[in-house]
């Protein structure tokens, strides 16, 4: 089991600083405050990691399926990540545990097209903001 109260914590901060610091992505989150956002992660991850079952939300891909995530920005997130795993010192045998539960969900939440993409309810719009390519070359630099 995972500490949840600082190292989850420390991570999904650091994690979300990172997201949100792109403007173009956190506009995947528009209208759910990010407390709520980063609870939701640590709380799923505390149980993912074999903590007490205290994740109530809803599972990663029917919470995505309104989000055209592409390779590119499934990519950049998981990098995000990996890099805020680093910066909080997280030692690498759990870095590895960690980014192999984030990866799992690739192939369910990466979608073709946003033609794929559906709402989770009837008047749910779909959710696809898309960097250009010059975008992503900068955040690689």
């Amino acid at each position: 089991m995972i500490d949840h109260e600082t190292t989850l914590v420390r991570v999904h901060r650091t994690f979300y600083d990172k997201l949100f610091a792109l403007l173009w992505l956190k506009h995947f989150f528009d209208g759910v405050p990010r407390e709520v956002i980063e609870s939701q992660q640590t709380d799923f991850m505390t149980s993912a990691f074999g903590g007490p079952e205290v994740y109530h939300g809803k599972f990663p891909v029917p919470a995505h399926q309104h989000m055209y995530i592409t390779e590119e920005i499934f990519d950049l997130r998981h990098e995000m990540l990996e890099d805020s795993l680093i910066e909080s010192g997280v030692s690498a045998e759990l870095r590895a545990r960690w980014l192999k539960v984030d990866g799992a969900f690739r192939g369910r939440m990466v979608k073709a097209s946003a033609s794929d993409c559906k709402g989770r309810y009837a008047t749910e719009p779909i959710i696809a903001y898309e960097p250009s390519a010059s975008n992503f070359a900068m955040l690689r630099l």
